[in-house]
């Protein structure tokens, strides 16, 4: 057996290649590494696949027709008959690297090691176990698809086909870790995305040298983003649903889809793709521009709620007039910026509760955080009334933020507010404030400003932030992202007009009256 650098070349010697990939597998050492040992046309073969990983019916099929083999069917051309004529399957591969044999058979398919082949014929027969494509609990919408990204890499991909028949959508596959060898798939339609921000990510994912991605797709954002490693704020996005993803492509995105996880990365994003929610384009565009309205009103109102009350109540000459009631009439036992910081640990210690409790004690948590906690804090004298008041439609405003790790950045900046306001009130404030600003202004994702479009400043773009505009007036994809194409669609569309000797309702009406008034 011959090695070539980092390959191990497939000997003709069955016994060879089967003592090698034993060792190398560990076959008689884990239970579920099943090597199966056959016999057709007066050759000796050896099957090495995963007990669970494999589709058995078909496995079946290509042993019966194996096992129907005489000597005579292969006296001329052995290989090259077994390959194409007697594999009844549509995936398979020839392999003469025993070191990709070993990494084909642990993804979950079948290598056929046969005696005198200097080739290992792979057959693709895997399936993994998957959950059905369910909508996601973080992206549920009222009206719309209830398909959801899953944790099994070809569902993911044929949710995306489903919806993007393009022939120029690319969907490649990489691997990254030496040990986990994960799979990754890079997304994006090719006549559409920029070519240098395809090869970049590219180029990172297949920097990555690390031994393994267990928690996936966020060890892959913090191995290939670039930037501060402490920077709060995501830079990219996160969905599961996949008419969220293709939208994205369509306007020139790429998606980073890792096996194992049903999170999808989009990039790059801006600050605004985190205040999107798929519910905004189910509707109509006025009720959509009213729910994103009020979305932005409860992100801004779950960070700087809080903080401004407490500058209020700690330094009232700064009250405007008419807003004397702000403040509490009596402070409790502890001080004010304390109140709030056991209040925010409260809540957040409360929601991870949540997370690791199970459905049936939910409504008990809920009970006892509710009433045992917060009331009875209340009644002894720890908080004002007005702590637990404002935390908790700070918590609301939290949970109204579509993106999740973007709901989080919130948290810690409106924390760090109340730090500033309890120790330095104004100058605090402002200081933490600006500080946040320069921060989200120097921040990058991929090469596009993070406060894009209102700096730089785009007001067609900025304009439809604001405003969810009408599909047909879609007809430019972001700049930001220098796209290829940059048309959706040739010109702006508008509802269709009457053809020539088409009546209007109201025209049908006018004449059907005085038809009646006629016959009266």
């Amino acid at each position: 057996m011959t090695i070539t650098g980092e390959g191990v070349k497939v000997s003709r010697k069955l016994e060879v290649n089967v003592e090698w990939l034993n060792k190398e597998l560990g076959v008689n050492e884990s239970f579920d590494i099943i090597r199966r040992d056959i016999r057709f046309a007066s050759r000796q073969a050896s099957l090495f696949y995963i007990d669970g990983f494999v589709k058995d019916e078909i496995m079946l099929f290509i042993l019966r027709t194996l096992s129907g083999l005489d000597r005579e069917d292969l006296a001329v051309d052995a290989f090259k008959k077994v390959f194409e004529q007697y594999i009844h399957y549509i995936e398979v591969e020839a392999l003469d690297d025993l070191h990709k044999v070993v990494d084909k058979i642990l993804a979950g398919g079948v290598a056929v090691v046969v005696d005198g082949f200097e080739q290992v014929i792979f057959i693709e027969a895997r399936q993994y176990p998957a959950r059905n494509p369910d909508e996601p609990d973080l992206e549920r919408v009222v009206r719309g698809s209830r398909d959801g990204f899953v944790e099994t890499l070809l569902f993911n991909t044929n949710l995306l086909r489903r919806r993007l028949r393009d022939p120029r959508l690319r969907i490649e596959n990489l691997q990254a870790g030496s040990r986990s060898k994960t799979d990754i798939a890079v997304a994006y339609i090719k006549d559409i995305a920029n070519p240098r921000l395809v090869d970049m990510v590219k180029k990172r994912i297949k920097a990555i040298k690390i031994d393994g991605l267990p928690m996936a797709e966020k060890s892959v954002e913090e191995l290939i983003t670039p930037g501060n490693w402490w920077n709060p704020f995501p830079r990219v996005r996160y969905t599961e649903r996949p008419d969220v993803a293709a939208t994205h492509l369509l306007e020139g995105h790429v998606l980073i889809m890792v096996d194992t996880s049903p999170s999808v990365m989009i990039l790059p994003v801006t600050l605004f793709h985190h205040l999107q929610h798929a519910e905004e384009y189910r509707q109509v565009p006025l009720v959509g521009a009213f729910l994103r309205w009020v979305r932005f009103l409860g992100v801004g109102v779950s960070v700087f709620l809080a903080p401004v009350w407490l500058l209020f109540a700690l330094d009232r000459s700064l009250i405007p007039p008419g807003l004397e009631w702000l403040g509490p009439n009596r402070i409790a036992s502890m001080p004010l910026m304390w109140q709030f910081l056991l209040a925010e640990g409260g809540i957040n210690l409360m929601r991870m509760a949540a997370i690791h409790t199970p459905t049936a004690l939910a409504t008990a948590l809920g009970l006892i955080a509710a009433v045992l906690i917060g009331e009875v804090a209340v009644a002894v004298g720890f908080f004002n009334p007005e702590i637990i008041l404002y935390v908790a439609i700070a918590a609301v405003g939290i949970f109204a933020t579509p993106s999740y790790e973007l709901g989080m950045a919130n948290t810690l900046v409106r924390i760090a507010a109340i730090i500033g306001v309890g120790l330095w009130r104004l100058p605090g404030l402002v200081v933490v404030t600006m500080g946040t600003f320069l921060l989200l202004l120097t921040t990058k994702s991929f090469g596009v400003p993070y406060l894009w479009p209102l700096i730089p400043w785009d007001w067609r773009s900025l304009k439809s932030i604001l405003l969810r505009s009408p599909v047909p007036l879609q007809n430019l994809r972001p700049p930001a992202l220098q796209p290829q194409d940059e048309d959706r669609q040739p010109a702006p569309a508008y509802k269709p007009l009457l053809e020539q000797g088409q009546e209007t309702l109201r025209e049908r009406l006018a004449k059907t009256e005085r038809n009646e008034e006629g016959e009266g």
